[in-house]
């Protein structure tokens, strides 16, 4: 007896149908324990075929998707759907580890995942993961190119609130406020200062103050520290201007009263001691010149303490002088009273000859020489010292010897303190306006020449501080190049204070930008690992805060998509969602879609596999009712159908 098997292509075991055309004759032929031994092998075989459906299934349940089922065992085209689904899997596990390791490990922003020949939930998925990548790497990108023209000094650039026609939402959003904020206050306080510094270092404008709108902490620190400087420096030279100025017309009853330190100090105390000086000579000689040249007190001397070189020259002059007239005048007696007593307008009258008529003669030639002498002397000595009259000469006609002496003396006085005090006050006026390239170059000694050197010293600090912080304001403020120190060699007090302020704002503003640009540059690599260290206050406070409270966000994020994707991709345990605490804008919407991807690809496995144990242990009561789509859903339409045609072969 012949039969007949006809069996549709594919549908081997779950989907054939069985035709047998049997004749009376053949029907009679066989026995009943032909059927059941056929019944039997068929049955075996169904069994294996099913056994090793359900392992390959178990198996993509548990994540491994390498096993596959042989396509010439009578599985068919279930085996090949299977083993096709059991590609897709682990092509798609492979791809997102591949794209997770060159975006999130190795900082490539730029990668992408794809899946040739991917559609439906697949080619959903990857699309997600992609758009997820973008969201993340623009904003990123953004930041990073920002910060990296901050560091290299260049102001002039801000985030964008929208990237590709996409306005920025979230902590995006609040970066780029806070990012673009710093930029603002960083270009204020750049102006600010460079001005100042342009200002008073090298146009000599003084009376300035840096205005820097809205700061606090450090950078409001350093603005009142700059404004203290210049208005330090502002009370100090025009005080001192003003006293030369004094002393330059004459005025010896202005003194230094400026508060000051250090070389400053210094300064003050030796003009107030020149003005001390000054003041004494002029009294002691005036004194001396009104009571010999004028009250004819004989024997006076000018009395002044303290003094050397130049002024003790003059005064030993001005008391040799009257000490000569005053031994003169007594020698010739009791005729030459009138003189002694200073009054210069009596002559001798009386008739006399021989050597009396001679000495007659003397003495009437001496009133006269005295008298003129007298006269140069006090207008030179009230020009100088009471008006301040610079460049007088005393002139006395026909004297000689002693008289001529004096009369050199006098005038070499009054020229010597006309060329010092016009050049130390040349000095200190280019200097109140700026100028610092006038040095004091007229010969001098004692205190005339310690004064000049301690102005010199003066001018020469003025222009090592000045270049100093310029260069590092430049530096720092418009070049971009972090890590300068101001070095001005020598100084303390107020000049050491300002030099150690601005070096420690260079170095403060150095730490603060070079951690952020570190911690940013390791985020854009995808190294999340570091967070911002240095110490910090005000906005700049905020923004390390902002940056390590993103680092954290990043971090939880990652870590959480990674373990879900790990166990649902790779260990195959369902039902893990990721938890991200406090997130929102896209983060959360990141966080909503990989968990429903999870939740999504849970529900579909876990009611495969319970249909599929249901199957394997003889329940054909059960089909899959979970929503699916694109090839899950084919899965799906095929596993019932399967069960449609186990029960159709059951009830056979």
């Amino acid at each position: 007896m012949t039969i007949e098997k006809n069996r549709k292509p594919g549908r081997s075991v779950f989907f054939q149908e069985e035709e047998i055309n049997q004749g009376e004759e053949e029907m009679a032929a066989f026995s009943k324990e032909s059927i059941a031994s056929s019944q039997a092998n068929e049955s075996q075989a169904d069994s294996q075929s099913l056994e090793l459906l359900l392992n390959a299934l178990k198996a993509a349940r548990d994540g491994d998707f390498s096993v596959r089922l042989p396509e010439n065992n009578g599985l068919g085209e279930v085996a090949t759907v299977f083993n096709e689904m059991a590609i897709a899997n682990e092509n798609f596990a492979k791809e997102i580890k591949r794209v997770s390791q060159l975006v999130g490990g190795e900082g490539k922003l730029s990668e992408r995942s794809t899946l040739v020949g991917s559609k439906g939930s697949w080619k959903t998925s990857i699309n997600s993961i992609n758009e997820l990548i973008d969201n993340l790497a623009k904003p990123t990108i953004e930041v990073g190119k920002v910060l990296e023209t901050v560091a290299d000094g260049d102001l002039s650039k801000k985030l964008p609130t929208t990237i590709e026609g996409k306005p920025l939402k979230g902590e995006f959003l609040r970066i780029a406020t806070i990012v673009n904020t710093m930029v603002d206050r960083l270009n204020a306080f750049a102006s600010e200062v460079t001005r100042i510094s342009r200002e008073v270092g090298t146009q000599g404008k003084l009376g300035g103050t840096a205005k820097v709108q809205g700061v606090s902490g450090i950078w409001k620190d350093l603005t009142n520290n700059v404004n203290i400087m210049a208005a330090n420096l502002t009370k100090q030279v025009r005080n001192i201007a003003k006293v030369a100025t004094a002393i330059s017309v004459g005025d010896l009853n202005q003194k230094i009263t400026v508060e000051a330190e250090g070389e400053l100090a210094r300064l003050k105390e030796t003009i107030n001691q020149m003005v001390d000086s000054l003041n004494s000579f002029a009294s002691e000689v005036i004194k001396v010149a009104k009571e010999t040249g004028i009250e004819g007190k004989l024997g006076g001397k000018a009395l002044v303490k303290g003094v050397a070189g130049t002024w003790k020259e003059l005064t030993d002059n001005v008391n040799l002088m009257a000490a000569n007239l005053t031994d003169q005048v007594r020698n010739i007696g009791e005729v030459t009273t009138a003189v002694a007593q200073g009054d210069l307008s009596k002559k001798i009258t009386v008739e006399a000859s021989g050597e009396i008529l001679e000495l007659k003669t003397t003495i009437n030639t001496m009133v006269d020489r005295l008298n003129e002498f007298s006269t140069e002397v006090t207008r030179v000595a009230q020009e100088v010292g009471t008006e301040g009259k610079l460049g007088g000469q005393a002139k006395v006609e026909g004297v000689a010897g002693t008289w001529k002496q004096l009369t050199t003396n006098v005038n070499q006085m009054a020229s010597n303190l006309t060329d010092q005090v016009r050049n130390i006050a040349e000095v200190s006026s280019a200097v109140a306006q700026g100028d610092l390239s006038k040095k004091i170059t007229v010969e001098a000694q004692g205190e005339i020449l310690e004064l000049k050197n301690t102005l010199n010293t003066m001018v020469d600090r003025l222009n090592e501080f000045s270049t100093e912080v310029t260069r590092v304001a430049q530096e720092v403020g418009t070049e971009g190049k972090l890590g300068g120190q101001a070095k001005v060699e020598g100084v303390a007090g107020t000049w050491l204070d300002l030099t150690t302020n601005v070096n420690q704002m260079a170095s403060n503003l150095t730490d603060q930008v070079r951690n952020i640009a570190e911690v940013s540059s390791a985020v854009a690599q995808g190294d999340l690992s570091k967070k911002i260290t240095v110490k910090a206050q005000g906005e700049i406070l905020e923004l390390k805060n902002t940056l390590n409270t993103m680092v954290d966000r990043l971090n939880e994020f990652s870590t959480e998509v990674t373990r879900v994707a790990q166990e649902v991709g790779t260990e195959g345990k369902l039902g893990g969602q990721a938890k991200v605490e406090g997130v929102a804008g896209t983060w959360k919407q990141l966080t909503t879609n990989v968990n429903q991807m999870a939740s999504n690809l849970t529900d579909q496995v876990r009611n495969i596999a319970e249909v599929s144990s249901a199957v394997a242990q003889g329940d054909l009561s059960k089909k899959i009712t979970v929503e699916a789509s694109g090839e899950i859903l084919e899965l799906k339409t095929t596993i019932n159908t399967m069960v449609d045609r186990l029960n159709e072969f059951s009830t056979e």
